[in-house]
């Protein structure tokens, strides 16, 4: 099983976006447009903080009547936050992922944000080790030597 570590290695897209407590909801929104994510860490002087997503604006704000013109992030952001770090499993990601309802982890090392795996990277991950395995499973089965 692969580790964390490895799986931010494999990332296409490495870059993690944040923003500020005090940045306007609209602003968020407007970022995880232009950057295709759907979730954005909030860090308050170096210091993760929380993470504000689709989800949030959805519950937090259209559901609750709010403004995103006027809503800061701060307002609206998960600031009960679950991370990994680099030498936990993907499989662990996929449990907590499951358990939590969360799709989004942010990856912390040694109190340092070094990145995040949604879900996504997650399932796509567990995809390509399953399909590696049943490769080697049919060559096993054929009796071709393995590599």
């Amino acid at each position: 099983m692969k580790h964390v570590r490895d799986l931010l290695k494999q990332k296409t897209n490495q870059q993690t976006w944040t923003v500020q407590p005090d940045t306007k909801v609209l602003d968020a929104l407007q970022l995880m447009a232009d950057k295709g994510v759907g979730a954005l860490v909030v860090m308050e002087k170096k210091r993760v903080s929380g993470i504000i997503t689709e989800r949030d604006y959805a519950r937090k704000v259209v559901l609750m009547a709010r403004s995103s013109h006027t809503a800061t992030v701060s307002e609206i952001m998960s600031d009960q936050l679950l991370t990994v770090d680099p030498d936990q499993t993907v499989e662990e990601c996929m449990e907590i992922m499951t358990d939590q309802r969360v799709r989004h982890l942010p990856v912390m090392d040694e109190g340092r944000m070094i990145g995040i795996v949604s879900i996504g990277d997650v399932v796509k991950c567990m995809i390509e080790e399953q399909a590696s395995t049943l490769q080697h499973l049919e060559q096993y089965i054929r009796g071709e030597v393995l590599a």
